[in-house]
């Protein structure tokens, strides 16, 4: 089978990505939880629907436990967006509009992020899959759905469409987090740390036997985690460059909670372990349902900031990973196709929102096609 790729330029924006919780070594670059910190450009559009700010609608997905829902607009296929990890629904606010246009489009935020309830369990994208079904259940959301995710969230779609196949109609993947990441990238160089040993050496004290970002949770849980503490800056996202000043100001207070960090940092955590082996298990083919895997551009030079040491050579292979990985996501469907968006980074959808607004509608206009209903 020959993958169909493409490359989709989009307008000028600047190249921005940083992680919220760093992981040293050359895999920073390629991670997909960075988060964005230019500064914010004049005249530069900005998310600033108050429908973000604040709880929409919270949906009872076990007994005292809610998540926040908010849907625009009617008609089915319903659009269904889920956000990377640690990130609330505001991340769509430039796309979800347009798609709420044309038939009905929700977000939500799952366990502990946002305006949702704290979690009461492992942040895993299989406990994501649960209470997103019980969500759209309770909240009479019926399929068929096209998904949406971008980066943990492409994980979490991926799991959802495995699991209840027949519910899925489409999906678009976002610059999405992939299961065999960590793997693909040792067998490049073996000299390089596993997941588990970076996660362990840039994470843990290793002189107290604690993990160092749980200090984290316990400083939002004492109170203490403020502008002024030494903590603050590695604890809270800075605000995000294409979000309006009372969206960055509300996130700022959400990102105090001990329950957001206590839920970022376990969805950081089970990523690449239990939440991988889960996508991994249940990985099937996804027949013709239709499929577009968005990524951005990777830069063929070195960049200029990478580890020193760092060669051309080693670089290429490393590129040639991640090009590997979005062909293979691809691959599950035999409608898939890769579109590289050209000047943007992780966020796409902030960054390149046309690009992405235009994939979830040639994945509706497919879906909806008479032959397919």
């Amino acid at each position: 089978m020959r993958l169909h790729r493409t490359n989709a330029v989009g307008a000028s924006c600047s190249w921005f990505a940083m992680p919220f919780r760093c992981i040293s070594g050359l895999a920073t670059l390629f991670l997909a939880f960075s988060t964005p910190t230019i500064a914010a450009t004049e005249g530069l559009a900005v998310v600033d629907n108050p429908a973000y700010t604040h709880a929409q609608q919270l949906v009872e997905v076990a007994p005292g436990r809610r998540l926040n829902l908010y849907c625009v607009g009617s008609g089915s296929p319903t659009v269904i967006f889920e956000a990377g990890s640690g990130n609330e629904a505001g991340t769509w606010g430039f796309v979800q509009p347009v798609i709420g246009a044309q038939t009905r489009a929700c977000s939500y935020e799952r366990a502990g992020l946002g305006f949702s309830d704290p979690a009461n369990r492992p942040g895993t994208a299989a406990n994501a899959v649960d209470d997103l079904h019980h969500l759209l259940a309770a909240a009479s959301i019926k399929p068929p759905y096209v998904l949406v995710g971008h980066s943990y969230g492409g994980m979490i779609v991926r799991l959802y469409a495995d699991m209840y196949p027949k519910d899925v109609v489409g999906m678009v993947l976002v610059d999405t987090a992939n299961e065999d990441f960590p793997t693909s990238y040792w067998k490049v160089d073996p000299e390089q740390h596993t997941w588990q040993q970076m996660w362990d050496e840039t994470f843990s004290d290793h002189s107290k036997g604690v993990l160092e970002e749980q200090k984290c949770v316990e400083a939002a849980r004492t109170k203490t985690l403020k502008k002024e503490s030494a903590l603050y800056d590695q604890c809270v996202p800075p605000p995000f460059p294409r979000f309006g000043k009372a969206l960055n100001d509300a996130y700022a207070k959400v990102h105090l909670s001990p329950a957001f960090q206590a839920a970022s940092l376990s969805e950081e955590a089970q990523m690449y372990a239990a939440s991988a082996d889960q996508v991994r298990a249940a990985r099937r083919w996804y027949g013709d349902m239709p499929l577009i895997v968005l990524v951005q551009s990777y830069p063929k030079i070195l960049p200029k900031n990478v580890p020193p040491g760092e060669t051309q050579a080693h670089w290429d292979a490393l590129t040639h990973v991640n090009a590997a990985f979005d062909d293979q996501m691809a691959a599950l469907s035999k409608k898939g196709e890769v579109r590289v968006i050209e000047n943007t980074m992780h966020y796409i959808q902030l960054q390149q929102p046309e690009a992405v607004k235009k994939a979830v509608l040639d994945v509706l206009g497919d879906a909806t096609k008479p032959d397919r209903l």
